[in-house]
């Protein structure tokens, strides 16, 4: 099953959206550490010299929190990142594991849906 233009166009939307609120949810909980834009959790603000030791608890429990919220957004920004990759080279909508098509339903639901819903299902189990 070959996509349709306009399919690939709404598809190519989404992610682009995605991936714009990605990059602010990214920046609102994180820093960016280099040019190949990793991400890691941060305190903003966080000073390290706080004066008030409630201040330094509450930092310290907000870089907690955001460091494996940052690595969750980061792993799906770089799915969406790859997806629009794929969809450049002409390979987008393909299952990484079988090559066979992923279903439409699926890619709507998750446009940067990187197997067919068996392969998913299996990573689960993994």
């Amino acid at each position: 099953m070959k996509l349709q233009q306009h399919e690939m166009e709404e598809l190519r939307e989404k992610l682009e959206v995605e991936k714009v609120n990605l990059e602010e949810e990214l920046s609102s909980h994180g820093r960016v550490l280099n040019d190949a834009g990793d991400w890691e959790g941060a305190s903003i603000g966080f000073e390290g010299e706080e004066s008030d030791p409630n201040d330094v608890a509450d930092q310290i429990e907000e870089l907690v929190t955001n460091v494996p919220l940052v690595e969750e957004l980061e792993a799906r920004h770089v799915d969406v990142a790859e997806a629009v990759e794929k969809m450049d080279e002409g390979v987008y909508g393909l299952c990484e594991e079988c090559s066979e098509p992923i279903p439409l339903a699926r890619l709507m639901a998750n446009p940067a849906a990187r197997t067919c819903i068996e392969h998913a299902e299996e990573e689960e189990l993994v």
